[in-house]
């Protein structure tokens, strides 16, 4: 995670008690509080695993927090996208999601995107932010995502679920070592999508298990603190209830991060 620059100012009084879980944590403290409070993170989706990701990461005081999202509130999310509720029906998920946010914590800066990330306005957004947390629920933009972020040597924390399963990584391959892409786990392209939760269907609580797992490894990378996933992934059976972690490495032969890549020359 690149340093974020810590201001000298004390923590005021109501920080002190919002954050006080945190700051008797000897991992966080008040000089990781306040990295948190100076961090930006942007978040992709504000749906299933968005909704999770979104409310701890407010809670916990990430500074500023960016949201892309560019669907509306329906009624069939209400299942498992627990930032919102009836009354948001038909509203932007952003504008929803501002509102509840704004509610949790006034005091961090919130900004919303509400648009479909492409390639005329990925660049632009993700560079003003430190990290990048993609809770999307489409192929393209992962590609996307994963491909920006390793231009501006921004950390990914990427999330997914699925019926009863979910996953997470984090993708870090900007850096030296065998730390991957997206691109290197998964190939160039996937075209023949295996349906998708309309189609299949998802547990909703699973979005709240893999989001707030999300949201830790978000905290972890801001904080620099415990062992990032950028070269493992985590596979999740909500049905078993079980956890695999298993490695992965860089594909020396991938489009973006490979060995025949002029910048690993």
């Amino acid at each position: 995670m690149p340093d974020t620059d810590i201001t000298d100012d004390e923590l005021s009084d109501e920080q002190i008690e919002r954050y006080a879980r945190h700051l008797v944590l000897p991992e966080i403290g008040e000089a990781g509080q306040q990295k948190l409070l100076n961090s930006k993170v942007l978040v992709i989706g504000a749906g299933g695993l968005g909704s999770p990701l979104l409310l701890y990461l407010a809670a916990a005081g990430i500074g500023t927090i960016g949201f892309v999202d560019d669907d509306r509130v329906d009624l069939s999310n209400l299942q498992r996208q627990i930032l919102h509720d009836v009354a948001a029906i038909d509203q932007f998920k952003v504008d929803s999601a501002l509102l509840r946010l704004k509610a949790l914590n006034p005091e961090i800066t919130l900004q919303p995107h509400a648009l479909r990330l492409d390639s005329s306005n990925v660049d632009q957004i993700v560079k003003a932010y430190d990290l990048v947390a993609d809770g999307c629920d489409n192929f393209n933009t992962r590609y996307l995502v994963n491909d920006a972020c390793y231009r501006q040597k921004k950390p990914v924390v990427s999330a997914a679920i699925m019926r009863f399963e979910g996953q997470l990584t984090s993708f870090r391959a900007f850096e030296k070592g065998d730390k991957p892409c997206y691109r290197c786990l998964f190939g160039d392209e996937q075209v023949a999508e295996k349906g998708s939760c309309a189609d299949v269907g998802v547990l909703g609580a699973l979005a709240g298990t893999m989001g707030s797992l999300q949201a830790i490894e978000v905290i972890k990378e801001v904080l620099g603190i415990g062992e990032s996933l950028s070269n493992s992934l985590l596979l999740y059976d909500a049905l078993g209830t079980s956890f695999h972690r298993m490695k992965t490495r860089r594909d020396p032969a991938c489009s973006l991060c490979g060995n025949q890549m002029p910048h690993q020359k």
